[in-house]
């Protein structure tokens, strides 16, 4: 029963959060840089002042969509915040930036989750899969459960490796933006609300999926299995 009201509370959670985080952005939004930039001219400076000039800046439908692709050194920015002049347009961008900064030095945490890629995608393609065979045999061999256990532990160690490559990010983020002058006082507070807002989404998502796996070892692996 306490699983159930753990996974419940963070379901929950997790909902609070998306609601605020898209609740400041909305907000965020309607405030206006004091320059007349939008998020694909904040992006495009602090990438030329960091050495980044190669990496390209590119528009992606959706909301909340942005993203920084190291396959093709290209910081995608969703509509909203490509063409907008706002708080929110230019912490996003700015953000997204930080990571190619990161890419760009050799950030060790982005290396680490770099690598982690290919072995999560893998994961998550198959261990739903390996998850039924394991229960299913389960009285013959616990191995394909450890398996799928080890495989579900590796989404895991992904999300906890992805939390300080965004606030690392973050941080990168509010350092150009104050030090280029481009937002200051209480707009400096306004973009480090907006971005501390979009860091709790991956907290909320790292807690929950240990949460998960916590629970898959106490139900397979507790002492009322055998």
């Amino acid at each position: 029963m306490f699983a159930y009201i753990l996974m419940g509370g963070i379901f929950i959670l997790s909902m609070i959060v998306q609601n605020s985080l898209k609740s400041k952005f909305a907000k965020y939004s309607k405030v206006p840089l004091g320059v007349p930039m939008a998020g694909r001219d904040i992006a495009m400076a602090m990438l030329q002042q960091n050495g980044c000039g190669d990496v390209q800046v590119t528009s992606v439908s959706g909301q909340l969509t942005d993203h920084f692709n190291p396959a093709n050194r290209t910081v995608n920015l969703s509509e909203p915040v490509y063409g907008t002049n706002s708080i929110a347009a230019a912490a996003v961008a700015a953000h997204e930036c930080g990571h190619a900064v990161q890419h760009k030095v050799g950030y060790s945490m982005l290396q680490l989750r770099t690598k982690l890629v290919p072995v999560v995608s893998f994961a998550s393609k198959y261990m739903s899969w390996v998850l039924v065979a394991g229960i299913a045999l389960y009285e013959l061999s616990v191995i394909p459960l450890y398996i799928a256990l080890a495989m579900f532990a590796s989404t895991v160690l992904f999300s906890f490796v992805t939390l300080p490559v965004e606030i690392d990010a973050s941080r990168r983020a509010i350092n150009w933006l104050q030090g280029s002058g481009i937002v200051g006082g209480q707009q400096l507070d306004y973009a480090k609300d907006a971005l501390k807002a979009a860091a709790y989404t991956y907290v909320v998502a790292a807690v929950g999926s240990l949460a998960t796996l916590l629970y898959y070892i106490a139900m397979f692996f507790g002492g009322n299995r055998r």
